[in-house]
């Protein structure tokens, strides 16, 4: 898939041309529920774009201060169709999304006003999250894949919600947890009518080969290769035990920067809408140095990890970011 118009802004790229190193955030969404949070809606950590803008405001702002360089928004579970379902007009939906980019700005701001925060530090990005067709459903179908929707209604179903969050004043688009490369074609191929905008594309991978509803996960990477908007590509809410696998996988298939944000391990089951058996015995910041050390560059969690966990990565990243093999 080849975009032939000029180049549009990478962050990714100037980020990365300075550090050797993007920390990504966590868990959003399971970090507002351990604070108390109730997020039993279809709607997800949307839900409190509503309900308590200021707490996911403050989850961003804790991640920046323990080391993230990217905050990525509320918006993963934010479409027209699921506002719509709560009686929320299609005016109402994008001022909601763009508010949920706002949010993730301000407390960017409030952190880099701060100039004991900017020693060691470049001015953190904002990702505007664009999760799955699946994650509207609200079934757990991100982790299964296997739409029974045409192309043509994938990119139907991203385009408005891009259209919103392209022009929302975010640094890029977070394309995450696709779990097929179908979808994610989709996306880039709506993305294209969007030139100044950029986007990672992370997929989600039911073991150390394949996506999650059964593609190669290096046949699906190399289909960007040449998508001038795609500045970078990975997987994430995926169980750590697959990454180094995956990232064998990925690296000799693409140009881009590899990036990694795994779940904490545990397994999410979708009927009961709940998290199952334990997280990985490895501390999740030894594991991110190993990812790192197989050509990982940008590198954070998913759900179920924690503040902790990033602080946890800056801390090594801090002490000396080791040369890649």
């Amino acid at each position: 898939m080849r975009n032939l118009t000029p180049s549009p802004r990478d962050p990714v790229a100037a980020f990365l041309a300075l550090r050797p190193l993007l920390i990504l955030d966590g868990a959003l969404a399971t970090e507002l529920e351990r604070r108390g949070a109730d997020l039993r809606d279809p709607l997800w950590s949307a839900k409190l774009i509503i309900d308590r803008p200021d707490a996911i405001e403050a989850v961003h702002l804790d991640y920046f201060r323990a080391g993230a360089d990217v905050a990525t928004t509320a918006t993963y579970q934010a479409t027209f169709e699921g506002f719509a379902r709560r009686g929320i007009d299609a005016a109402g939906a994008a001022q909601l999304m763009r508010a949920a980019v706002a949010l993730a700005c301000a407390a960017r701001d409030e952190f880099w006003a701060d100039a004991s925060n900017r020693i060691d530090r470049l001015r953190p990005l904002v990702a505007a999250s664009v999760g799955p067709y699946g994650a509207m459903l609200a079934d757990g179908s991100e982790y299964r894949g296997h739409y029974p929707v045409s192309d043509t209604a994938l990119r139907d179903f991203h385009r408005p919600r891009i259209h919103v969050l392209a022009e929302s004043g975010a640094d890029l688009l977070a394309c995450e947890t696709i779990p097929s490369l179908r979808e994610a074609q989709a996306l880039a191929a709506v993305l294209e009518e969007f030139p100044a905008m950029t986007a990672w594309m992370s997929f989600s991978c039911r073991d150390g080969v394949r996506t999650c509803e059964g593609q190669e996960i290096g046949d699906c990477v190399a289909q960007f290769k040449d998508h001038v908007q795609i500045v970078g590509v990975g997987v994430n809410c995926t169980a750590p035990e697959h990454i180094s696998s995956l990232l064998q996988r990925m690296r000799n298939r693409t140009n881009k920067p590899l990036l990694v944000y795994p779940n904490s391990g545990e397994r999410y089951d979708a009927g009961a809408k709940q998290w199952r058996g334990q997280p990985c015995a490895t501390p999740f910041a030894e594991q991110a140095l190993r990812w790192y050390r197989e050509g990982a560059r940008l590198i954070g969690g998913c759900c179920r990890t924690t503040p902790e966990d990033i602080r946890a990565i800056r801390a090594w990243a801090l002490n000396k970011t080791p040369a890649s093999p």
